[in-house]
């Protein structure tokens, strides 16, 4: 029986879903599992022989905080980062890369075994793509949004929570982010010392400056600046943007108005101090304007591989119609329309629809029309109606009740049952699933397999999100042979 403030030592065998490492206590004369009791050690890595201590324990498994490595993991190495450990960003930095790429593909594999009921004969999986040189797994992200505070001297703080805290580590200089970030803040900093602009106070609601959002352009080299304040103006903000403007790629500072007493971290309502009030980036061909608002992936590197992967497996010869759903800005829709005949794209948040249509607009793209709404929603009124007064597929000949390509890339929650239905009555040839997250993953692909229509054919990870413990997986599933398509009643 496991108790809490007892001291064992355990073998650390895997890595949870929140990166901490997974030890099993086992009854030494057996080797069998000692109640099933598992426990969770944050900062160790996968082949460490910890001694630790109980913190919290249930009925099967416990927490417990790391008191002594006994035996390092071969696969253990020095953060690059030094408050790696008090950070909540990065839960692998102490794990050799090549491990952090085979823990990710095993940690997919694994749920599409236990959760999606594959496999390894049932699909191709091909290995993990991480970044390589030049394009190491570092510095690698062109998003970062920055909390502002005070520690108990009234000084102010800026850098990222604490894992699984409010608390503030006070550092700037993240090696996940652009290497611009930790001047940008070094300007903002001295900018509220000098002028006594008050950082926010989330226990009483008081104070200016909550957060600092940084976008950067990977292919452009343009920044935005935006301050997200408890304010409804800003004030005193001109030697502010003087300095900032002199940073080379400078080309939007805005704030962003958030009254509410909420963790929510952007409020509704931008406003541009200088410059535009968006930046713009590449990936290929396509390029792409991106405000504080807009979801935009945060490795373009990455991001690049795996939409020519999406293209891959969506076989597009110019004549498709074709559905992208939750298709955010437009990122993934403006690919494919460049290579088929009609696209649509679904997205609940209005400021992104209204993104992807400048987007279409910016690189002359007028075959993709884009509708705002859950995506769980909006394609089954528009299945069960017929299409009706859908004028715009009929004028192009492209049949969107039977479409040749579905694209999906929902959030971590994955697809609702519903959405799933009516994609299985639409029956397209080929679903191609884009997933940030393994395990509803499985379960969708189980979900679509369990008809007996589709079948999973490949399987591809990526690593767009290195030092971390998520991973982007894109996924090709086509229509049995045996299974055609019926007429609608």
């Amino acid at each position: 029986m496991i108790n809490k403030n007892d001291v064992v030592t355990v073998k650390i065998e895997d890595i949870s879903s929140e990166g901490q490492g997974i030890g099993i206590i086992r009854d030494e004369s057996t080797g069998a599992d000692a109640c099933g009791f598992v426990l969770f050690i944050k900062d160790t890595v996968i082949g460490d022989v910890v001694e630790a201590k109980v913190m919290k324990t249930k009925k099967t498994y416990g927490y417990a905080r790391l008191v002594r490595i006994i035996e390092q993991s071969p696969d253990r190495v020095t953060a690059r980062c030094p408050v790696a450990r008090q950070c909540g960003g990065c839960q692998l930095q102490e794990m050799s890369y090549e491990a952090q790429l085979r823990f990710k593909q095993n940690k997919v594999a694994n749920n599409l075994k236990r959760l999606g009921g594959l496999g390894e004969a049932d699909y191709v999986m091909h290995p993990i793509v991480g970044m390589t040189a030049p394009d190491e797994p570092y510095h690698y992200r062109n998003k970062a949004q920055f909390p502002v505070g005070c520690d108990r001297d009234g000084n102010i703080k800026i850098g990222f929570y604490a894992g699984r805290t409010h608390d503030i580590i006070d550092y700037m200089d993240c090696c996940i982010g652009d290497p611009v970030n930790k001047d940008i803040l070094r300007i903002v900093r001295q900018w509220m010392t000098d002028n006594n602009i008050k950082p926010y106070n989330e226990e009483n609601h008081s104070g200016v400056v909550r957060h600092i959002l940084i976008r950067t352009g990977r292919a452009t080299g343009e920044i935005c600046v935006c301050l997200v304040i408890n304010a409804d103006k800003l004030q005193r903000y001109d030697s502010l943007v003087g300095e900032l403007a002199k940073i080379d790629g400078m080309t939007s500072i805005m704030i962003n108005v958030n009254r509410e007493k909420t963790n929510v971290i952007l409020g509704r309502h931008c406003e541009t101090l200088w410059g535009r009030p968006y930046i713009e980036d590449c990936i290929g061909d396509v390029r792409y304007r991106i405000s504080p608002l807009s979801f935009y992936q945060v490795n373009p590197v990455q991001t690049k591989r795996m939409y020519d992967k999406v293209l891959e497996y969506a076989q597009l010869t110019g004549n498709e119609a074709v559905w992208d759903l939750y298709c955010g800005i437009g990122t993934i829709s403006l690919f494919l329309a460049k290579n088929a005949k009609k696209v649509y794209g679904v997205e609940i948040v209005p400021q992104a629809i209204e993104d992807a249509g400048n987007n279409a607009a910016l690189n002359n793209i007028d075959n993709a029309q884009f509708f705002v709404g859950k995506a769980e929603e909006v394609v089954p009124e528009f299945y069960k109606n017929g299409g009706e007064g859908d004028t715009d597929s009929a004028r192009s000949g492209a049949d969107m009740l039977r479409p040749d390509v579905i694209v999906v890339d929902p959030p971590r929650k994955g697809c609702d049952t519903s959405l799933l239905d009516t994609m299985l009555e639409m029956a397209p040839p080929r679903i191609v699933y884009v997933s940030c997250d393994s395990a509803t993953l499985a379960r969708d692909l189980k979900y679509l397999r369990e008809s007996g229509r589709y079948e999973v054919r490949d399987v591809q990870c990526y690593d767009n999100f290195c030092q971390g413990v998520h991973v982007e997986t894109v996924v090709w599933m086509s229509r049995v042979s045996n299974e055609p398509r019926t007429d609608r009643a």
